[in-house]
């Protein structure tokens, strides 16, 4: 990474050149006109312009119509260093790393064990780990876990590539950690923490792995190819890479993921390049599938766990797990305020996570700026996965146009329209 330098890819003036499109319909299906989903194209082109983003992919559906689904940009060989003479150029199928949105879909699978009855929420996760309710960890909950409230937001110690890759390790160590603080009492982002214990959970009560479980319950019945923790041999050769885009990570950039993650940026980068995570199973953070399918879930959320004719999660389970947890509240751990439910992040009004006039949207980030929500408000589900890891740069007011673009042109759609699930409006004061 060049020191003195915006740390920005190469951008081919002529953008047709890096753009690939598949399976959209007309606007006028999804309730849009075409001048609507180019204002918000335009916007994803500006974003790519900045040259924070190697790859960005797209998939955009409204009233359960794919009105977008692009690539644009390079999935191997475009980085701060250069354009490769290899470069590989992407597609709407390249398969990316969600890191943290990730986490959703591992609260998802928990919370299908709820609707199942093969497990509570409310019971204390000792009573499936029983090497876990130690050092006053005794009474903390899955519930506690799934809104950030489990008191145990890092992994102490130095986080490693080779700790990422031993699962065994990292849940003797949070087995053994104590809480910095008490379960349920501050609101502080488990960026990886929570994911390895839910995942423990979702093993010790079925007797599959994570892995095998979401195989059975989403990939399989919903038709995708790649949408699972880690990636399938026969996909890495069209894999998307991650680089490290952006000012220098020592101007104040690695100092917070280290205090997010526990480690800086560059670890995140190569961790997520290399096979060795794509073997593994990281819940809170290394699924690799597309936009196409990352939405396809989100829209599945939003239709109340129904996809095409097959019934994933019953409606209730679904709104119950989008219901917020609170109110916007400080995160110790972002430093930013936050609505959280059980699994999901939550937009805002007047602006929020996923643009302005929000208030209704659950999705989730990953690392960074990889964006996956719902908004039942415009029946919109929406997936922005991207390959640049910029936290500090020159993207960030063309990310806020791309969200404005999509609050803006994606029109509500009034109470009595909307899909029986969500037609009221769920509030800050509606706690779980």
């Amino acid at each position: 990474m060049k020191i003195l330098s915006t740390n920005t890819c190469y951008v081919p003036h002529d953008l047709s050149q890096v753009i690939r499109t598949k399976n959209e319909v007309a606007a006028e299906l999804g309730g849009m006109t075409e001048q609507q989903i180019q204002k918000i194209w335009n916007s994803v082109e500006g974003l790519y312009k900045t040259g924070n983003y190697p790859l960005i992919t797209m998939c955009l559906r409204r009233k359960g119509e794919i009105l977008i689904n692009r690539s644009i940009g390079y999935a191997q060989g475009n980085s701060p260093d250069g354009l490769a003479a290899d470069a590989k150029i992407g597609s709407p199928d390249t398969p990316i790393c969600l890191f943290s949105a990730s986490k959703l879909v591992t609260a998802m699978l928990v919370h299908m064990l709820d609707e199942q009855g093969t497990l509570n929420l409310l019971d204390p996760i000792s009573y499936y780990i029983p090497e876990y309710g130690v050092n006053g960890k005794r009474r903390a909950t899955i519930f506690h876990l799934l809104s950030h409230r489990g008191g145990i937001p890092r992994i102490e110690g130095e986080v490693t590539p080779e700790l990422l890759f031993n699962n065994d390790e990292i849940l003797k160590r949070l087995c053994a950690a104590k809480p910095v603080s008490a379960s349920g009492s501050h609101l502080a982002y488990h960026a990886i923490t929570a994911g390895y214990i839910l995942g423990e959970i979702i093993e010790r009560v079925t007797g599959q792995t994570a892995r095998e479980f979401l195989t059975e319950n989403v990939e399989k019945p919903m038709g995708m190819d790649y949408f699972n923790y880690g990636l399938k041999p026969e996909f890495r050769d069209q894999v998307a890479l991650n680089y490290a885009t952006g000012l220098h990570p020592s101007l104040g950039t690695d100092h917070y993921l280290n205090h997010v993650l526990g480690g800086g940026l560059q670890l995140a980068v190569d961790v997520t390049n290399d096979t060795r995570f794509m073997d593994s199973i990281c819940p809170a953070g290394n699924i690799y599938t597309s936009a196409e399918q990352a939405g396809r879930f989100f829209e599945m959320l939003l239709s109340g766990g129904e996809y095409h004719g097959k019934q994933i999660m019953n409606p209730k389970t679904v709104f119950r797990s989008t219901l917020p947890t609170s109110g916007l509240s400080l995160d110790r751990t972002l430093l930013a305020p936050m609505r959280y439910a059980l699994g999901p992040m939550l937009g805002s009004n007047p602006v929020g996570l996923f643009g302005p006039m929000t208030g209704q949207a659950f999705g989730h980030l990953g690392f960074s700026n990889i964006l996956c929500w719902a908004d039942p408000e415009r029946d919109i589900s929406v997936s922005i996965l991207t390959t640049g890891k910029s936290v500090v740069g020159t993207h960030l007011p063309a990310l806020a146009k791309t969200l404005y673009q999509i609050s803006t042109n994606c029109p509500k759609i009034p109470k009595n329209q909307r899909r029986s699930l969500f037609a009221t409006d769920r509030t800050e004061n509606d706690l779980v």
